[in-house]
């Protein structure tokens, strides 16, 4: 076994290789996922240290810690035990107490935590995993007069796109330099990344979309409506266009993960009112200082 180190997500594709196969396992770390943190990670490598493990040059395992103590992993549960040298890897580069974040199918990796140690968080956030098969899909519902459904067309709409996204979730990390250098990041398609266009031509609501094309599992990662234009349907109205072009690409499943606890319950119930249903949920371990 070997492991190499990184600076940044520099050994994505590799990371994504090892998703895409346990992916129908487990349930979590979609393809998309990692594209997504990865552009989002870009302009701090310095914060984002990664390693896989390869054996024969097929990835193993992967570790991907934010600095100072967030550690997300992967691991092949055939090969459970390089758990405890991904959790090595990470202990011996975080200046403090470590925070894992894992689903409940991935019980190869709690007994590796459980053996070390680290604790389960009983209170905080969590997410729950949802998925529906795209089978049957509704039609996609009607907009408000001068409202559309598209993908993006030029350099105004992928700004508006970024636009919505800080102010959805009143961030300042969406910038337009990150989206385009998203919409770079295998495996970006702009048909799953639809907008959509209020009567005065902005950019007000979206869902992008990420495709396996080998599992023919698709993920939205993230979602988001302007403040300004909530309330109108949007959101649920820009997924089933999604859920729609998974569909026509030849997509069995879509797939969502989404704050499963009570303090944030809205995006829970519109994706149960699409006919997502909640197959597992992540919990957090702490470990000691």
């Amino acid at each position: 076994m070997e492991r190499h180190d990184h600076v940044g997500p520099t050994a994505l594709r590799a990371m994504q290789d090892l998703a895409t196969r346990i992916f129908p396992l487990t349930g979590y770390h979609h393809i998309g996922d990692l594209a997504w943190n990865a552009c989002r990670a870009l302009d701090q490598r310095e914060e984002h240290l990664t390693a896989t493990w390869t054996h024969r040059g097929r990835v193993q395992a992967w570790g991907w810690l934010e600095l100072p103590d967030t550690l997300m992993l992967q691991v092949d549960p055939g090969r459970h035990g390089i758990a405890d040298d991904v959790l090595d890897w990470a202990e011996q580069a975080a200046p403090g107490a470590l925070r894992v974040e894992i689903a409940e199918t991935e019980g190869h990796l709690a007994g590796a935590l459980e053996r070390r140690g680290y604790t389960r968080a009983v209170d905080g956030p969590f997410l729950t995993l949802m998925g529906r098969p795209l089978t049957r899909l509704p039609d996609v519902p009607s907009l408000p007069d001068g409202y559309v459904i598209r993908a993006q067309r030029d350099q105004a709409d992928i700004a508006g796109r970024a636009a919505v996204h800080r102010a959805a979730f009143d961030s300042t990390r969406g910038t337009t330099e990150r989206h385009v250098r998203m919409r770079k990041t295998w495996p970006y398609r702009p048909e799953f990344d639809l907008i959509a266009v209020s009567p005065e031509g902005e950019a007000v609501a979206y869902c992008q979309g990420w495709y396996d094309e080998a599992n023919s599992i698709g993920e939205f990662e993230p979602v988001g409506t302007h403040p300004d234009h909530r309330r109108l349907g949007l959101a649920r109205t820009v997924c089933t266009a999604v859920m729609h072009a998974f569909a026509e690409a030849g997509g069995r499943r879509v797939t969502v993960y989404c704050r499963g606890d009570a303090a944030y319950p809205v995006p829970k119930q519109l994706y149960s009112s699409m006919g997502f249903a909640p197959y597992a949920r992540t919990h957090t371990y702490v470990g000691t200082p």
